[in-house]
């Protein structure tokens, strides 16, 4: 009988410190906390990950001292700074939920960067994320076309045309096809590339749809666009 008073104790114990069923708790989230937890970066599951533990706080929740600033030095280069752990755990968190490329790229690279060991300062520079894409200027059949005649790239990239058959080639913005405010001349190539393998490139920094030619053969359908997004 003893045993028996004792097990329904205990079982009325475990229903009374039980928590509440899910669907009658609505508590009030914010969106940006829910969103910095995607990826917690210190001791994940503790009250105390994003600051660091309080002897008392880690007493009481049986959970290892946390030192913030190496808390992933087994995993990262170089001195890890608190505001540096926060940025990449920003970065990652906005990766995953960012709705356009360019963003999550550049959040991609902010990450890698900073898990890398590099300092805020040198990926928050404004070349640090930014990408270059390869046109060839003639298809390696010799049509007279650009290979591909159309590319995506975010603002700050680069676009580098590389002479590949069928030259000379050149690069001529369209003055009526491109955002407003670009200066049609600066952007464009004065001279043509005759020797097979030289290049030229250029920075887009305004968003928008760039048509351009090829000047000996835009008679013969060479052209296309870049898109800055």
């Amino acid at each position: 009988m003893l045993y028996k008073a004792l097990a329904i104790g205990a079982f009325a114990g475990l229903v009374a410190g039980a928590p509440t069923p899910v669907e009658d708790v609505k508590p009030e989230v914010k969106v940006e906390e829910a969103r910095r937890e995607l990826f917690p970066l210190y001791a994940v599951g503790t009250k105390c990950a994003r600051t660091g533990c309080k002897s008392s706080d880690r007493a009481a929740s049986k959970a290892p001292a946390v030192n913030v600033h190496m808390s992933l030095a087994d995993n990262l280069k170089g001195p890890v700074k608190a505001l540096e752990m926060l940025a990449l755990n920003d970065d990652l968190n906005t990766v995953v939920s960012a709705g356009d490329m360019c963003t999550r790229r550049k959040a991609m690279a902010r990450a890698a960067g900073l898990a890398a060991g590099l300092s805020l300062a040198a990926v928050n520079a404004p070349s640090f994320a930014a990408a270059t894409k390869t046109v060839k200027m003639g298809a390696d059949s010799g049509t007279l076309v650009f290979v591909p005649d159309e590319v995506k790239i975010c603002k700050g990239d680069s676009v580098t045309w590389v002479n590949n058959k069928g030259g000379p080639h050149n690069v001529v913005f369209d003055e009526e096809a491109i955002p407003a405010g670009v200066d049609q001349e600066k952007i464009s190539m004065d001279d043509q590339l005759g020797d097979e393998g030289a290049t030229f490139t250029m920075k887009l920094d305004v968003a928008g749809s760039y048509a351009y030619y090829c000047e000996p053969h835009r008679g013969a359908g060479m052209a296309a666009t870049v898109i800055v997004e």
